[in-house]
């Protein structure tokens, strides 16, 4: 079977790996960019997706560039803890979660690619123009520096995120995606360890908020760093690229300093920041169409709560990759893809929007909103485990279920 792949981020990289395991070595990634250049900031891998990644054989590959995060841990603006608990094996999975640079990852598994289906399975400058369905295969046009191209095969698959040229082409009214009046800033500082040196941390108060968390283990290491408010102007709908000055950050974040953390010294140690409005895309009545379909932001963009974005594309990958492989028709194949799928990111999307397991702050805030002596008597013990544990079963990382899950992987015939 023949794949072609457009876009070259995570999630398309994954799919073209899932695909090589399952046997299927005709795979092409069609990549807009002139250059695939290790871009962005930290995101963190959950154990579900580290698991699939480490069943395509990049466990050591991952330990070496990432840091596995040993806790999780969410506090009110003036820095009184309100819920913590373990993550990856401290927490009985059988797999660690690993905080990594977005960049550093994308260029594992872009050289991964390289080495396992050869140079050229990754076409990069080819930005998409449009595709066509006949007798049993899907052609998708593109247009490069040299002209027009146009890469044939049984299964056309578009990864090529929020602004996906392939969605775009199905839903043509769907119009830019949806903001929601937050603004996020992100930056990675170099910085000493805080806490224990591989807590993820979490403090607001359900409207302002800031994130932390290593992704290099050194002293000092790298760490990655996540402001978020609402702002009353409007800012460029789901450009990563547009940079600001620490300064502005500052304004808004200047004295949230803790005994633990010196969020504003933080703040200014970044090289760059970057400014992104808080979008997501509406969940789709349908994926697939034919030999098409879509995987990663470009089926299910959501809110960056939870840690889920570059973990849920893992998943489609090896989902997509196993349901081509166990002998059905492409069409069928997608199908089923979609069923197993679809639902799951759907029920994620919503929840996000309503800020899934980071509720427990703007909760503690509307009960105590000057602080509290004891969160016992804020949100009780059993309401804080509740929250954490609903959203677990809906991401797909329950301890239990993810560790006795089958494995999504297929023995090439």
């Amino acid at each position: 079977m023949s794949v072609v792949i457009v876009g070259g981020g995570i999630g398309g990289l994954a799919t073209a790996l899932s695909l090589h395991a399952a046997g299927m070595t005709d795979v092409v990634i069609a990549e807009a960019a002139a250059e695939l250049r290790p871009l962005g900031v930290g995101i963190n891998l959950l154990p579900h997706a580290v698991r699939e990644l480490a069943e395509l054989g990049l466990y050591d590959r991952l330990a070496e560039i990432g840091v596995a995060t040993g806790e999780l841990a969410y506090y009110n603006r003036h820095g009184s803890p309100i819920w913590s608990e373990p993550r990856g094996l401290r927490a009985g999975y059988r797999w660690p979660q690993f905080s990594v640079h977005r960049g550093r990852l994308q260029m594992l598994l872009l050289a991964e690619v390289r080495r396992r289906l050869g140079e050229a399975a990754v076409r990069p400058d080819h930005t998409l123009t449009g595709f066509h369905q006949e007798g049993g295969t899907v052609s998708a046009r593109f247009t490069t520096a040299g002209g027009e191209s146009e890469l044939t095969g049984d299964v056309l698959v578009g990864a090529d995120g929020i602004h996906s040229t392939l969605r775009a082409l199905l839903y043509p009214d769907e119009g830019p995606p949806p903001w929601n009046g937050l603004v996020l800033w992100r930056g990675v500082s170099r910085a000493r360890p805080f806490l224990s040196g591989r807590s993820m941390i979490m403090a607001g108060d359900g409207t302002a908020k800031f994130v932390a968390y290593p992704i290099q283990d050194a002293t000092p290491g790298l760490v990655n760093w996540i402001a978020e408010r609402p702002v009353d102007e409007a800012v460029a709908r789901g450009d990563w690229n547009r940079s600001v000055e620490p300064a502005e950050v500052l304004r808004h974040f200047g004295d949230w300093r803790f005994d633990w953390l010196d969020v504003p010294r933080l703040i200014s140690a970044a090289e760059a920041v970057y400014e992104y409005p808080m979008v997501d895309r509406d969940p789709l009545p349908r994926w697939s169409h034919g030999r098409v379909t879509l995987l990663g932001d470009a089926a299910h963009a959501m809110y960056p709560i939870g840690s889920n974005g570059a973990s849920q594309a893992v998943l489609d990958a090896r989902v997509l990759a196993y349901e081509l492989a166990v002998g059905r028709s492409p069409e069928q194949a997608l199908s089923a893809y979609e069923e197993r799928r679809r639902p799951v990111t759907t029920a994620l999307c919503l929840a996000n929007r309503g800020m899934g397991p980071e509720v427990v702050m703007r909760i503690a805030h509307e009960r105590a909103p000057d602080g509290f002596a004891d969160i016992e008597d804020v949100i009780p013990m059993a309401e804080r485990e509740a929250i954490a544990a609903a959203y677990k079963r809906t991401a797909g990382f329950d301890p239990r279920l993810l560790n006795e899950r089958p494995s999504y992987g297929v023995a090439p015939a």
